[in-house]
């Protein structure tokens, strides 16, 4: 329950992702329509309280946010998602809701109030509304607030009720605290570090035996008559639709492209940038000693040794506008690529700097971005163009199947011979028009369909639909010993050169559990690797996962045999140190802060859930039926 309330509610206010976050993202990126539903209607479908969710209230949040929902289901048309689905979303999202009243109506008991004046200065500092010059437009205030068709006053009630819930929880969630005992046992459980021996005993590297006689093949052949036959084939017909089918068939005016690139014009006009290492100390002789010893040739991770007594930091990719202080700005696009500067004086103490690299401004002309800027929004809308042309191919699908297929909703078709593996008769990969898991998905269709069948359009993954018709099969057939017999002894082979790898590997696991670990182990017969190190938080990719499952829990000086893709495995561990997590005090301290942050969270969330059980919530069955009924959500029961 608490990681379901810190989902829905503390993400959602305490990290801003609430209903005036959403809002804004609607209005600074233009994603759904959330406004379009606002309207006259009063209808109230929950009371908390005093306060009351209307049936307004709730239309809007859903026509907001599905839309995010469904892409997230891989979906671009919320009505693709299953009414069970669309209903259970709505009921979650009536939830938040009632949970911000649960805020707002114990806020108005605590008689939290906001003031005008933080209204203002949040509405100010809101990057949506803030023009070219960095500063807050009210030019663009009013523009998108019209585009959107909402009142001035309803979104300053937004902001306010923001604010007043920000008021409310963050006191809570900044009380939190984390002993030094609980972090740093959970430190020691992370960082505790093992260092492993690993031997790898290949397959393929063992001695391939002798051929043997007929009567041995002959009797391995027919305890393995699966592994020799014939592949089925089918030929079949195929039509798909997917993102990136309909990209290209997707235009948008020039005009258009032009504007998007003025408007973003920060990022195809680059200015220069730098990247340097600043040393702030807070008296010039500390800073002069810096200054020696980095004149002197010392790294960098000694001079930040050095300035203990200070700060020392690294800005890469610097700009202007984005250091802090006008003389350091200054200092810094002054100075010569990788030469001390300073010690100078700036307003947060004394100053030594490096620049360590410049890359020189880039402008991007217009006719090579409307490239760039025309593939982004093909991508972004290939998705919703997927969803409404899937409606014109399955009309066709339903009137003349796979031969009437449009040419200008941008569905791509094939046809030829597979086997269940997706590969044509040479073994090449068939040129479906998919990848991934849609060609998969395509693959597994064409081997579960009938022959002759109808094609039906069938919704694949990452927001795409397929139609498959199988016209011929050809079965798989058994391939008599004579045919199969040179597959039939590369197999013994093969067999045989695994089960002497399995002799080998037990016999080095058996010497070492009994040794005390493989480096005890004279003759081992293959190359011993030591001291690999893993750590729960810092993994090592070299160690196969199949030994992962054992190694952590395991002791110094025990083994463990595994077998892997073509191999097998023995490691044994040879030591375990937990090192000291105040040594990196600022690791430490990261983590701490982490654990602080999740239990503010706890406190939060347990906080809001007593709201609900103090004030119980009053749902209005009859309203919320009527409301998700208009929008199609069928909401006939409660999930």
């Amino acid at each position: 329950m608490i990681s379901y309330l810190r989902r829905v509610f503390v993400e959602s206010w305490l990290g801003r992702v609430c209903a005036i976050v959403i809002f804004l993202a609607f209005i600074g990126w233009g994603v759904g329509d959330v406004l379009g539903y606002m309207g006259t209607e009063t209808d109230v479908v929950a009371k908390v309280g005093q306060q009351r969710i209307s049936s307004v209230d709730l239309g809007q949040s859903l026509q907001g946010e599905m839309p995010a929902i469904a892409k997230q289901m891989g979906v671009a048309d919320p009505a693709q998602v299953p009414p069970a689905m669309r209903q259970q979303i709505a009921y979650q999202v009536l939830q938040r809701l009632i949970g911000q009243a649960e805020l707002q109506d114990a806020a108005r008991k605590l008689n939290i109030s906001v003031p005008d004046s933080a209204v203002r200065d949040e509405v100010f500092s809101l990057p949506y509304f803030k023009g070219t010059n960095g500063q807050f437009d009210r030019n663009i205030l009013n523009a998108r607030l019209r585009e959107r068709q909402i009142p001035e006053q309803r979104f300053l009630a937004m902001i306010r009720d923001d604010l007043t819930s920000r008021t409310l929880l963050q006191p809570i969630g900044q009380a939190a605290s984390v002993s030094d005992t609980i972090a740093k046992r959970l430190s020691d459980f992370g960082l505790q570090t093992r260092t492993v021996d690993l031997i790898r005993i290949p397959f393929v590297e063992q001695t391939t035996p002798a051929t043997p006689d007929d009567a041995t093949l002959r009797r391995y052949y027919a305890n393995h008559l699966w592994d020799f036959q014939t592949a089925e084939l089918r030929h079949a017909r195929v039509v798909v639709l997917s993102p990136a089918t309909v990209a290209d068939t997707i235009t948008i005016d020039d005009k258009d492209l032009k504007r998007v690139y003025d408007e973003e014009s920060d990022r195809y006009h680059l200015p220069e940038t730098r990247d340097v290492q600043v040393v702030t100390m807070p008296d010039e002789a500390q800073a002069r000693t810096v200054a020696d010893i980095w004149t002197k040739g010392a790294d960098w991770s000694a001079v930040q040794a050095a300035a203990k007594g200070g700060a020392s930091v690294e800005m890469p990719g610097a700009r202007p506008s984005t250091i802090p202080s006008e003389s350091l700005s200054k200092a810094v696009f002054a100075a010569p690529l990788n030469q001390i500067q300073g010690p100078f004086k700036s307003e947060g103490g004394w100053v030594v700097l490096r620049v360590t690299k410049v890359t020189p401004p880039k402008d991007t002309p217009y006719d090579v971005a409307k490239k760039e800027i025309l593939q982004q929004y093909r991508e972004a809308k290939a998705p919703s163009v997927v969803g409404e042309r899937s409606r014109q191919l399955q009309d066709a699908l339903a009137g003349n199947g796979l031969d009437a297929i449009p040419t200008d909703i941008g569905a791509a078709a094939a046809a030829g011979t597979l086997d269940i593996h997706g590969n044509m008769q040479d073994g090449t990969p068939a040129p479906l028009p998919a990848s991934g898991k849609l060609r998969d998905a395509i693959v597994q269709q064409i081997f579960a369909q009938t022959k002759g069948a109808k094609p039906n359009l069938m919704e694949g993954p990452d927001n795409s639909w397929y139609a498959v018709e199988v016209d011929n099969v050809t079965p798989a057939a058994q391939l008599p010993f004579e045919q199969a017999k040179a597959h039939v002894l590369a197999a013994w082979q093969a067999e045989a050169r695994k089960h002497a790898a399995d002799e080998q590997a037990a016999a080095l696991y058996t010497a070492a559990k009994e040794k005390g670990g493989l480096a005890n182990v004279a003759g081992a017969g293959a190359p011993i690797v030591k001291g690999i190190t893993f750590s729960r938080s810092t993994p090592n990719k070299s160690i196969p996962a199949e030994l992962m499952d054992f190694l952590p829990r395991m002791k110094a000086g025990q083994s463990v045999m595994g077998e892997d893709a073509g191999e097998f495995l023995i490691a044994t561990v040879t030591a375990v140190s937990t090192p000291n997590p105040t040594a990196d005090l600022a690791a430490y301290q990261r983590l701490k802060n982490a654990l602080t942050q999740s239990v503010g969270d706890d406190l939060v969330a347990s906080y809001v859930e007593a709201l609900s059980k103090r004030t119980p919530p009053v749902i209005i069955q009859r309203a919320v039926t009527a409301t998700l009924s208009s929008l199609g959500y069928d909401g006939n029961s409660t999930p």
